[in-house]
């Protein structure tokens, strides 16, 4: 069992590297403070997508999309897995993504990937989760 903390880690980096651990390691992988990993670029134009995205399909048909984080970031992951077979279904079946930490995971020792830590960007334009997730109207 491997408890990550997303506080600070930029989204797309996070969810390759717990993409790439689900498919090899046999563990179960818990992300919490899914709504403090961070978007890189522009405020305006990440609000802009993501609302974009949102809006996309029609209310019958879908495409579905997320408005909390913990279930963007879970929707991010399974982007990068091949969720359709059953090696990805499997891997997606260990992963969990909580808001917050949740009680259970309490006494659990957090480990966060350096890959991904947000020092690595070189402007200061990013946007944290929760707050894109605010935007589109999530009450998380």
């Amino acid at each position: 069992m491997k408890v990550i903390d997303a506080k600070g880690l930029i989204l797309g980096r996070l969810a390759s590297k717990v993409a790439k651990q689900l498919l090899l390691e046999d563990k179960k992988i818990y992300v919490v403070n899914a709504e403090k990993a961070v978007i890189s670029g522009s405020r305006a134009t990440t609000l802009k997508e993501y609302m974009e995205t949102l809006k996309r399909g029609a209310t019958e048909f879908g495409p579905y999309f997320p408005k909390r984080p913990d279930r963007i970031l879970k929707r991010t992951i399974r982007g990068m897995l091949p969720y359709k077979r059953a090696r990805g279904r499997d891997a997606m079946s260990r992963l969990k993504v909580y808001v917050g930490v949740p009680y259970e995971l309490k006494s659990a020792e957090l480990i966060t990937i350096e890959d991904a830590d947000m020092r690595l960007l070189s402007s200061n334009k990013y946007i944290e989760l929760g707050e894109v997730s605010q935007k589109m109207g999530s009450k998380f």
